[in-house]
């Protein structure tokens, strides 16, 4: 049986934001895609990831959101070690192929997989351009991207529903004024 549809209003992100971005605001409620094994099923599915959306998965996964909600919303210094903690469940296995260099990844638990390749893209995105990893500049917004503009100055997880609304609302402050 195929995954539901994803609800979430932003997707397609790196699969550390795209983690992040399984809680989002609706009307003033916080929603979470991950409160079961279908909003796992979803996620996994939505990120190509063929792995079981069982109960220990999700809690794995949902140890990486909150490692990485700490890394990129808090402090480097008190996330970096929960980070860690989740990319001690994998590895990085280098070796040579018919194409050339390549890299596999391992694990001792295979429950772990989802959660410690989100973990890893973190890096990833650390060594790319830590400096286009942002938050929504919407003040009631909650969403993670990776700013892929060319001069870097994306501000919004997306323009038509934020950047939208924060345009609205200075000009119906402006009109009010006047």
């Amino acid at each position: 049986m195929p995954a539901a549809r994803d609800p979430r209003p932003l997707t397609g992100e790196p699969l550390a934001l795209d983690l992040l971005n399984t809680r989002w605001n609706r009307e003033g409620v916080t929603q979470d895609l991950l409160t079961d094994t279908d909003g796992l099923a979803v996620w996994l599915a939505g990120n190509g990831l063929e792995y079981e959306p069982d109960a220990r998965t999700l809690r794995h996964l949902l140890q990486a959101r909150d490692a990485l909600r700490a890394v990129v919303d808090g402090s480097p210094q008190e996330g970096a070690p929960l980070v860690d903690a989740v990319l001690e469940h994998g590895r990085i296995r280098a070796g040579l192929s018919a194409e050339g260099p390549a890299e596999r990844a391992e694990f001792r638990d295979v429950s772990w997989a989802p959660a410690w390749l989100a973990a890893r893209n973190y890096l990833e995105l650390l060594t790319t351009a830590p400096d286009r990893i942002r938050t929504c500049a919407h003040e009631t917004c909650v969403l993670h991207f990776f700013d892929t503009s060319r001069n870097g100055t994306r501000r919004w997880c997306s323009m038509a529903a934020c950047g939208n609304r924060a345009k609205a609302s200075r000009h119906y402050a402006r009109s009010k004024e006047s």
